[in-house]
């Protein structure tokens, strides 16, 4: 599972990317461009920094990072979904990942602290 995450999150990265630099290229635009390639590029970064976290609380506290940065990027995605419809096929796509990595990260986070209270 550890390594499939960090080529899912790694491949979200690249595939929002691919995404943006389809997009027009405008003082607007590139606002919102500059957003999503930041907070999905965070998901991966983060997330690969949680494999070397120094104890359970700085795991957990990457992993939030990473839960935050994915719903962040779903957001963006969002935006885009809404003013650029033209890309809807595709945006749909980059949100349900990152509604997949969303989840996943939850989860873990969740069963992390579960086991710490045992």
């Amino acid at each position: 599972m550890k390594n499939e995450m960090l080529q899912r999150t790694k491949q979200f990265a690249i595939d929002c990317w691919h995404f943006c630099s389809k997009v027009p290229k405008s003082r607007e635009f590139n606002a919102y461009v500059n957003q999503l390639l930041k907070c999905s590029s965070s998901v991966g970064a983060n997330y690969r920094s949680s494999q070397r976290a120094k104890s359970t609380a700085d795991f957990i506290n990457k992993l939030k990072i990473v839960e935050e940065e994915a719903d962040e990027s779903m957001y963006w995605l969002e935006i885009f979904e809404q003013i650029l419809p033209e890309y809807a096929d595709e945006i749909k796509g980059l949100i349900k990942e990152a509604n997949e990595i969303l989840a996943i990260t939850v989860v873990s986070i969740n069963t992390i602290r579960k086991n710490q209270n045992k």
